[in-house]
Order: structure tokens, then C-alpha cells, then sequence
């Protein structure tokens, strides 16, 4: 049994990955001219479909509008009852419908074409209805549905997903679409919070800051150290940066000085230290944490003044990492 239901998983990948791998052959100039339709609409890409292609469009209609592609998908159902007041003359139509004779779709398209709205077909044949009546045309036939009878939407429905994340992407890649546009787009996600979070959001600041002057003898440090609970302590004077002290510099100085009780933090500090300023990216501590080892970051104005710290933890809260 579990045999069985191994192999029909496998078969039904392998034979969505193999059309997927055609689509990629059939591309053509109309999927630039595909493209080009987009580029210039001032309004929205309306994405319509019913059923399982309804839901495709749904997808389609996430990715532009994540993506810097304005977009929105309206039930052809829903559409011929009031919501066909949704698309402007401005706008873009792209029908998905696999055998491209969609009845509630073909309803639709007077009304559209009277508007003078390009529309996009996005069919398993080109001399369908809704291909002819197409400005352009996008193939996304496939050889067979996974669906060992042939009949439930699997590979057909695999393709025009891929078909519309081509469009999309390719679309980004045009205009220049960053990481951050994709932030702003996405505020309460994980790459949003990420790429939006600066480095004066986390930071500790104020009272919070463990700092010392370089004269403070090392035990004394320490306690300073654990009250902040930073894993570091920063040496400075008159608030100018000159150094720092982490956990891992404790370490190496227990095991290098038998006694430490005549010690000054100056002595054992490490000057010369790492810094960041605070209108950095989150992601740029980080980074600059991997990229030499460290846990502790402190966080400085352009005249080396401290008005910050961060450390492993503090990401950690904030999510960053």
C-alpha cells in the first residue's frame, strides 16, 4: 500500500515538472508582448478565472501585487452581477481557462472589448474562443494531466501557476524591483521586518548602555557587564568610544592573568573595536556579526560618540535572526 501511494506521488511530481519544463520551450514573443501590454497599463492586470483557474488567478493576482505589478482577481460569476464595474479602461484583462471555452468567461469579454481593455488569454489552445478573441496569446497546454483519467485540473492548472510567476518576475526584473520595494509590500512579514528594521529600533540606549571608563578596575566591570546583560561592556571617554569587553574576553583573560584583581578594563579591552551606526539596516549588524565572529556590536553617532548597543539577543527579540 504505502508502496502504491509512493509511486502515484512520484508520478504525479515528475509529470507536473515535465510540463513545467515545456512551458519553458513554448515561450515566445507573445509572452513579451505579454509583458510589454503590462508595462504600459496605467491601471490594474484583472485576473479572471473560474474554478480551479479562478483560484490560479487568485495566486497570479498576490504575486504582481507583491511584486510591484498592481493586480486584482474578480470571480466571473461575481463579475456579470456588479463587479465588472471593477475594471476601467486602464486596466488589463488576463483570462485563464484551460480549454479556453469558459461560458461565464465568454459572458464577460463584450462587455471588456467595448471598453476597450486589452485581454490577455491564458489558455490550453490558441483556437479556443477566449484565444481567438485574445490581444495576445499565452500557451500553458500540457501532454496530460497527472491525474491518471485525465481529467482533474493538476499539470494544467501547475503550468499557468508557473506561467503567471514568469510574468511577474520577469516584470520585476524590468522595472527594478528591490528587496526593499518587496518590504515595503510585505510590513508584517519575516522580510519585511527584516529589510524595514534599523539598527536605532533594536538598540539599547540610555542607562541600558554597560558602559565604563578605561581606569574601572576589571571586577567592577563585570558587575556593570551583568546588570546590562549585554555580554559586553563598552570603555569610553567623555562618551567617546575606545573599546570593549565581551564575555569571550573574559575568558581568555582568566585563563591568561592568574590574578585579576589589580586589573583595569583598559588593560585587557580590546581597542580598535567593531561599530555600527544607527540609521544602519538591521540586516547590516548582522551581517557585519557574522562576517568577524562577534556577538556584541556597539552602536555610534558619526563622531564616535555611543548612543547604543546591540547584541545577539537583542536581534533575536526583534526577530531579525
Amino acid at each position: 500500500m504505502s508502496n502504491s501511494l509512493l509511486h502515484s506521488a512520484k508520478q504525479v511530481i515528475l509529470t507536473e515538472a515535465r510540463a513545467v519544463t515545456q512551458l519553458a520551450d513554448k515561450l515566445d514573443q507573445n509572452f513579451v508582448n505579454t509583458c510589454a501590454l503590462i508595462q504600459k497599463c496605467t491601471g490594474k492586470v484583472i485576473l479572471i478565472g473560474m474554478g480551479k483557474s479562478g483560484h490560479i488567478g487568485n495566486k497570479i493576482a498576490a504575486t504582481f501585487a507583491s511584486t510591484g505589478t498592481p493586480a486584482f482577481a474578480v470571480h466571473p460569476a461575481e463579475a456579470g452581477h456588479g463587479d465588472l464595474g471593477m475594471i476601467e479602461q486602464n486596466d488589463v484583462v488576463i483570462c485563464i481557462s484551460y480549454s479556453g471555452e469558459s461560458d461565464e468567461i465568454m459572458t464577460l469579454i463584450p462587455v471588456i472589448k467595448r471598453l476597450g481593455v486589452p485581454i490577455i488569454g491564458m489558455t490550453g489552445n490558441a483556437d479556443s474562443s477566449i484565444g481567438i478573441i485574445s490581444d495576445v496569446h499565452l500557451d500553458v497546454s500540457v501532454e496530460k494531466e497527472a491525474c491518471p483519467h485525465n481529467l482533474a485540473p493538476t499539470s494544467s492548472t501547475t503550468v499557468a501557476l508557473a506561467m503567471g510567476d514568469a510574468l511577474a518576475v520577469s516584470l520585476l526584473n524590468d522595472k527594478g524591483f528591490s528587496p526593499d520595494d518587496f518590504a515595503r509590500s510585505h510590513p508584517s512579514g519575516a522580510l519585511g521586518r527584516r529589510l524595514l528594521t534599523f539598527v536605532h529600533n533594536i538598540m539599547k540606549t540610555d542607562d541600558d548602555i554597560p558602559n565604563v571608563s578605561a581606569d574601572t578596575k576589571l571586577l567592577d566591570a563585570l558587575l556593570v557587564m551583568s546588570q546590562k546583560a549585554l555580554g559586553m561592556v563598552l570603555i569610553t571617554k567623555n562618551n567617546n568610544l575606545k573599546g570593549i569587553f565581551t564575555d569571550g574576553d573574559l575568558r581568555r583573560v582568566l585563563e591568561t592573568h592568574p590574578n585579576i584583581q589589580d586589573l583595569t578594563i583598559g588593560e585587557v579591552m580590546t581597542s580598535n573595536c567593531k561599530s555600527i551606526s544607527s540609521d544602519k539596516p538591521a540586516m547590516a549588524a548582522v551581517a557585519m556579526m557574522d562576517e568577524f565572529n562577534l556577538n556584541s556590536l556597539p552602536v555610534v553617532d558619526e563622531n564616535n560618540q555611543v548612543v547604543g548597543a546591540i547584541n545577539t539577543h537583542t536581534l533575536m527579540q526583534a526577530k531579525i535572526i
